[in-house]
């Protein structure tokens, strides 16, 4: 069953996370205290037998080989190995729940468009939604170590309801060497062309319409069967476990409490626990066994999706919206603010406060005027004001002159080396100003 936390965590507080590491249901400590336990033991035999059992020669020895393992673990890149991979993997997991196939948009077309109140309506629409139902049964017992343990076999899924006998019968004798989950699919296309045929289907609008939301349910199933035949590249797997494993191998020797090789030398603080490296275990061996754990969500972890209980409600909502919703409306009547401009809904006692607040209009609304109004008013643009130009710009232009366009840069043809230089005094020079408009005038 999922573990869910979301209420825990809806407002931020002190401590709000601290609460939860005294779960145990799905923790980490339920995940990983077998391994946890292995490496306490073998370390503490380590230990044992260096303080104990060997002699003075064979611990300098072992202090050697100690410092030698200790250095290789900085040559494992245990953070970037690991990250990358849960990455992957989580994004992985999320991508196969939202391909799980939910009838929704499916059942509110087929309750919209195929019509008939009698007896043979009912069984269209009836019939329909149970055969998508019936094809994500058949994809979710391919997948879901759970839905198999509930349908081992056809007849279990016949007595469930989900198939009828003759149905059995017509699907047993389809053969095929592949998953046949897609032949309930088949079925509901060929009825919906039935029922356009015989009119309870109006128009081919709507037929297309649900097509095309049989084929987007159809590639949901697809989409699941493709997530369990292709997996995570084994040697992927294969180089992040050996890089966990071997991590800590070397530590198991590397990060015992040592004497020094000298007898005079200094030695490190001897604490008998070495707490940095138990932790180091279990972020690291923690963190390969969330991926572990959600790799493959459809098992029977504390986390694995609940594919029985999404069964359950698929059948039981799509068939309550194409057999009792059918035509079966509330009556349209005015609402409470027909006759109000401003509809505005109460506010509890325990949400009056949020009244108080303005509404958001974009943060450009929060800027406060300048006091001097003047800046506020609107000026004309004049040619006695001069125009700011930059600091590269202001060595060649001294004033903002109008007789200069982009045609004067030579971007054609040809160039025009007739450039009019402004005359420092901000005079016209009238030749300058004739031959500029001349050569505009040729080139229009």
């Amino acid at each position: 069953m999922t573990v869910s936390y979301t209420l825990k965590v809806a407002n931020s507080r002190f401590g709000g996370f601290s609460k939860l590491l005294f779960r145990w249901k799905g923790s980490i400590y339920k995940l990983l205290y077998k391994e946890f336990i292995v490496f306490v033991v073998l370390y503490a035999l380590l230990s044992l037998v260096y303080r104990q059992l060997l002699t003075e020669e064979q611990k300098r020895l072992y202090t050697k080989v100690a410092q030698y393992c200790n250095r290789s673990t900085d040559l494992i890149p245990m953070s970037f190995v690991l990250g990358f991979y849960v990455t992957l993997i989580v994004n992985r997991w999320w991508a196969q729940y939202t391909s799980i196939p939910l009838p929704d948009q499916l059942m509110c077309v087929i309750s919209s468009n195929v019509h008939g109140k009698d007896e043979r309506g009912r069984i269209l629409r009836r019939t329909l939604i149970r055969y998508a139902n019936l094809s994500a049964v058949l994809i979710l017992r391919s997948v879901s170590t759970r839905v198999l343990k509930r349908f081992p076999t056809m007849d279990h899924v016949v007595e469930a309801g989900f198939m009828t006998q003759e149905e059995h019968k017509k699907f047993e004798s389809l053969h095929s060497d592949f998953n046949k989950y897609w032949i309930p699919c088949v079925w509901f296309t060929n009825l919906a062309a039935q029922a356009r045929r015989d009119g309870r289907i109006r128009d081919d609008v709507a037929l297309r319409l649900l097509m095309d939301e049989l084929n987007l349910y159809r590639a949901k199933c697809s989409m699941l069967f493709h997530y369990d035949w292709i997996s995570i590249p084994l040697v992927y797997t294969q180089v992040v476990t050996i890089a966990v494993y071997s991590f800590f191998a070397f530590c198991l020797i590397g990060r015992q409490f040592l004497e020094p090789l000298e007898p005079g030398q200094e030695g490190d603080l001897d604490m008998y626990v070495p707490l940095s490296t138990l932790l180091q275990f279990f972020f690291y061996a923690g963190w390969l066994k969330v991926a572990e754990q959600i790799i493959n969500p459809f098992g029977e972890d504390d986390d694995d999706f609940e594919t029985n209980k999404l069964i359950d409600r698929n059948l039981q909502v799509s068939l309550l919206s194409v057999d009792d919703m059918y035509q079966n409306l509330p009556p349209a009547m005015k609402d409470k603010y027909w006759n109000e401009s401003t509809a505005q809904p109460p506010y509890t006692t325990a949400t009056a406060a949020e009244t108080l607040k303005p509404s958001f209009l974009g943060s450009t609304f929060d800027m406060r005027m300048c006091e001097d109004m003047e800046q506020s008013q609107p000026v004309e643009a004049s040619p006695s004001v001069p125009r700011i130009q930059t600091p590269l710009l202001s060595r060649f232009f001294t004033a903002a002159s109008p007789a200069i366009s982009i045609k004067n840069f030579g971007w054609g043809s040809r160039g025009h080396p007739h450039l009019r230089r402004p005359r420092m005094d901000g005079s016209e020079d009238p030749e300058s100003v004739a031959r500029i408009e001349e050569e505009e005038t040729e080139d229009e």
